[in-house]
C-alpha cells in the first residue's frame, strides 16, 4: 500500500471509518462532469437492456419457451444500473465512502453473471460436438464446480473489497489484496475458459474425428467407431453462427478482465494515476464492452439460437427434442400390458356371448310367432 505504516502496522488513521483507498482507483473519483452525463447515457442503455430481456422472457413464457438465460442477462442490466446510479450519487457526495464501496462492490460483482452465461453456453457447445463426453458424470461436475467457484470467487470479492475499506491493519489490507488478485486473475482465466472450450472440441472434430456412441432403445452403449456423424444441434440457426457469437462475447469480456486484473497488479498512488485508471478506459473496459455483449445476444435472438429442450439428459436430446414418452410397459411395469391385453380378450369374449344371447332370443321369438302358420298349413295338407 502507499501509505506509510504507523506503529503496530497500522495506516495512519483518516477520516473513517470507512477509510478511502490510498491508492488510484479505475475511473477515479466521479465528478459531475463528465461522470454524470457518461453515466446517465449508459444508466439509460442498461435500462434499454434490460427492458429487451424481459420482453424476450416474457414473450417466450406465454409461448411455452423458458429460456432462462434472459433473466440472468435482466439481473445483470440491473446490476449496472445500480452501480452506474451509485456512481452518479457518488458524483455529488465524494466524501461518502459507503456509496463509494456500494459502487465498487455492484461494478465488480454483476459481470460475473454474464461468464456464468457464456460458461453454460460452452458446455452446450461441447455436448453437441462430443455428445459422448459432454454427458459424462465426470464432465458435468467440472462445469457444476465451475459455476458454484463464480460464487465463491463473488463473496470473497466483496468481503475482501468491503473489509478493506472497515480496517487500518497493514497485514489484513495485505492478504485481502492477495485475494482480490487471485479473483481478478480468475476471472479472467474464467472468461477466456469458452473460447478454449470451443476451440479444442473444434479440433477434435476436425483431427481426430468423432466419437459415436451408439444406444439402443434400452439405454445401453453399443459399439463405438471413429466416424462422422451429424452434430446433436440445438437451438435455431446455423451453428457457426453460434460459435461466432460465443465466440466474439467471450473475447471481449476476456478483454475487460484481463485489464482489471492487470491494473490490479499495476497500482499506483492516488494523487499519480497512470493511463490506465483514466475514465476513458474505466468505462470503455468495463460498461461499453457489457453493453456490446448483452446488446450481441439480445439483437441475435440467442434465446433461439442456444435454447435446449426441457429434459435433455443424454446423447441425442438435444435434437430429438429432450422429453422422452415411455411406454406403457416401462410405466405400469412389463404384466401391465399383459393385462390390459388380457381385459380387451375378455371384454370381447362378454360382447360376442351377449350377442349370441341376443340372437337366440330373437330367434325363439321369430319361431314362436311362425307356429300357428306351420299347424294350420299341416291341416290342410
Amino acid at each position: 500500500m502507499s501509505a506509510s505504516p504507523a506503529a503496530g502496522g497500522q495506516v495512519p488513521p483518516t477520516t473513517g471509518p470507512p477509510y478511502l483507498p490510498q491508492t488510484a482507483q479505475l475511473g477515479g473519483q466521479p465528478a459531475p462532469l463528465p461522470d454524470v452525463a457518461v453515466s446517465a447515457v449508459l444508466l439509460a442503455l442498461f435500462v434499454g437492456s434490460a427492458a429487451l430481456h424481459m420482453t424476450v422472457f416474457q414473450v417466450n413464457l406465454h409461448r411455452g419457451h423458458k429460456f432462462i438465460f434472459s433473466v440472468l442477462l435482466f439481473g445483470f442490466s440491473m446490476a449496472r444500473i445500480t452501480a452506474l446510479a451509485m456512481r452518479i450519487a457518488w458524483a455529488y457526495h465524494l466524501s461518502n465512502a459507503s456509496v463509494a464501496i456500494a459502487a465498487n462492490v455492484f461494478t465488480a460483482a454483476g459481470v460475473m453473471l454474464l461468464f456464468l452465461v457464456n460458461l453454460m453456453f460452452a458446455q452446450r457447445v461441447l455436448r453437441a460436438y462430443l455428445p459422448g463426453v459432454g454427458w459424462e458424470m465426470g464432465w458435468r461436475w467440472v462445469f457444476r464446480g465451475l459455476y458454484f467457484s463464480v460464487v465463491g470467487v463473488l463473496v470473497m470479492v466483496v468481503t475482501s473489497s468491503v473489509h478493506t475499506m472497515f480496517t487500518v491493519d497493514l497485514e489484513a489490507r495485505a492478504r485481502e489484496r492477495d485475494v482480490l488478485l487471485f479473483a481478478g486473475v480468475y476471472l479472467a482465466v474464467l472468461a477466456f475458459l469458452p473460447i478454449v472450450v470451443v476451440v479444442v472440441v473444434r479440433a477434435v472434430v476436425f483431427f481426430l474425428g468423432r466419437r459415436a456412441v451408439v444406444t439402443n432403445e434400452e439405454g445401453e452403449k453399443g459399439e463405438q467407431g471413429r466416424k462422422r456423424v451429424v452434430t446433436d444441434k440445438f437451438g435455431s440457426g446455423r451453428f457457426r453462427t453460434k460459435l461466432v457469437l460465443l465466440l466474439s462475447t467471450s473475447a471481449l469480456l476476456t478483454l475487460g478482465a484481463g485489464f482489471r486484473a492487470a491494473t490490479n497488479f499495476l497500482p499506483r498512488p492516488i494523487t499519480d494515476p497512470a493511463w490506465y485508471h483514466s475514465k476513458p478506459a474505466y468505462y470503455c473496459f468495463n460498461f461499453v464492452i457489457e453493453l456490446i455483449v448483452v446488446y450481441a445476444y439480445g439483437l441475435a435472438r440467442f434465446d433461439r439460437r442456444f435454447h435446449v429442450p426441457n429434459g435433455s439428459s443424454r446423447p441425442g436430446d438435444y435434437a430429438k427434442g429432450g422429453l422422452k414418452i415411455n411406454e406403457e410397459d416401462e410405466v405400469f411395469g412389463p404384466s401391465a400390458a399383459d393385462d390390459g391385453a388380457s381385459k380387451t380378450a375378455a371384454d370381447d369374449d362378454a360382447a360376442g356371448g351377449a350377442d349370441w344371447e341376443e340372437r337366440y332370443a330373437y330367434s325363439r321369438r321369430m319361431s314362436e310367432t311362425l307356429e300357428p302358420v306351420k299347424k294350420n298349413a299341416g291341416g290342410e295338407v
